[in-house]
């Protein structure tokens, strides 16, 4: 007897009428057409079966923040890095606790099932580092949360950095992160970088880093990021997050670049959202997009995903969870509009980060941890275009949300054959010819 079958479903690789069939929490057979006794049967109706959403960048301690201790009025990195500083002299265990919960449960809603969050360690108390460690525990049934202890004034600028580092990684913090383009000068920046890898080796810690999130075309600490992570042996444990710089960078340097950091099988998170917002502030026109040159670094062989990075904070106002959203921005601002282009973008925020953050489990395969999502969409570009209704989340064959699915009525009295807010059609298959 199975526990959960899930039938009629289409995958994201383009199988049509596959059935998923759950026992013990795990995925135990794919394949079509399966027929078996289970306790609970979904027709996923020729709909969009995928793995849950990741977020491979998110600030968790300063979600839902927005407006204190005032609002960004600039709308700048700086203003924001500065606010956040204004603010935590002022929180709380409790509120940084209520604040994570609530957000998390907004991202169960929307199918985002593991996240990597920073969190600064730059306050002495680690009061949003122990506040962290709480909501990890508890969301634990339901989500993974990956916490990167973030020095964000800078781990050499800031005199107990370094320190209040390696006592978030003792208290159970699992990635070491860094912003090198933050500290004082580009030689420092390159010595942190050095001193962040060194502590990573040393600790077999994955390292994320906040690396070149400037529109300074001469900010290179990715360039130092790759030496580091060859000298050391790092190779696929290494992130680079941001790299805004890349956009402004010499052609004939980034061609190099590229080479190195595939050697080094870095992975990037570019965070679409956030990086057309605060970037290219200081241009008049033409204005900068800011975001790092995603379809370049892919077709250089690397891992590139997108995050969420900010939901309601000193850096953005706006943001519900959503990685669709995010996934959508990417494609509009990375001009990804060719079938295969959008297909990555929604690879972007599924499969891909869950490589980065090296997510056991994870997937539609016999084996795999029975979490999915089951979207009102037939197909990935379609979820995208649509930022598909969640008709169902499952974590360990579990359900653990659900929303109706999205229509519309129109009121006419001749109204047309069309009445469902999901077209009949998503347009004109390859070798078909519009009517």
């Amino acid at each position: 007897m199975l526990d959960l079958l899930v039938t009629n479903a289409t995958l994201p690789d383009g199988r049509r009428g596959m059935s998923v069939a759950v026992r013990g929490g795990r995925i135990v057979e794919v394949r079509p057409g399966l027929s078996a006794p289970a306790h609970d049967t979904v027709d996923a109706q020729g709909l969009l079966l995928s793995p849950p959403f990741v977020d491979a960048h998110f600030h968790m301690d300063a979600t839902l923040s927005y407006g204190l201790p005032r609002v960004n009025q600039s709308g700048t990195l700086l203003e924001g890095i500065a606010l956040w500083g204004e603010l935590k002299p002022q929180l709380t265990q409790e509120a940084l606790v209520e604040r994570a919960l609530a957000y998390c449960d907004w991202a169960v809603a929307k199918g985002l099932l593991a996240i990597r969050s920073h969190v600064d360690v730059c306050d002495d108390r680690l009061l949003a580092v122990e506040a962290l460690l709480e909501v990890k525990r508890r969301v634990a049934p339901y989500l993974d949360l990956q916490l990167v202890a973030f020095p964000q004034d800078g781990v050499l600028r800031a005199p107990t950095a370094m320190a209040n580092l390696e006592r978030a990684l003792a208290m159970g913090v699992d990635v070491v992160g860094g912003i090198p383009h933050f500290e004082r000068t580009m030689a420092h920046g390159a010595e942190s970088v050095r001193l962040l890898c060194e502590l990573a080796a040393r600790q077999g810690k994955l390292v994320d880093m906040h690396c070149d999130e400037s529109d300074d075309p001469l900010s290179r600490h990715v360039e130092a990021l790759a030496f580091e992570t060859q000298r050391l042996g790092l190779h696929g444990r290494v992130t680079g997050s941001h790299l805004t710089s890349m956009h402004s960078m010499d052609n004939y340097y980034v061609s190099k670049l590229l080479a190195l950091m595939a050697e080094a099988r870095l992975s990037v998170v570019a965070n679409p959202l956030i990086n057309i917002t605060l970037q290219g502030r200081h241009d008049s026109y033409p204005r900068r997009r800011g975001m790092t040159r995603v379809p370049e670094l892919a077709a250089a062989g690397l891992d590139v995903a997108f995050g969420h990075d900010c939901v309601m904070d000193p850096w953005y106002s706006l943001g519900s969870g959503d990685m669709l959203e995010v996934a959508q921005m990417g494609l509009h601002v990375a001009q990804m509009t060719s079938q295969a282009a959008m297909r990555q973008c929604f690879d972007a925020v599924t499969s891909v980060p869950a490589r980065i953050l090296h997510l056991p489990g994870y997937g539609l395969a016999e084996g795999c941890h029975a979490d999915f999502v089951w979207l009102q969409a037939r197909d990935p570009i379609e979820a995208i275009r649509l930022r598909a209704t969640r008709l169902g989340v499952w974590r360990r064959g579990r359900r653990i949300a659900h929303t109706a699915p999205a229509t519309a009525h129109l009121a006419l009295e001749h109204r047309p054959a069309f009445t469902s807010f999901m077209p009949a059609a998503a347009g004109p298959q390859a070798g078909q010819t519009p009517a």
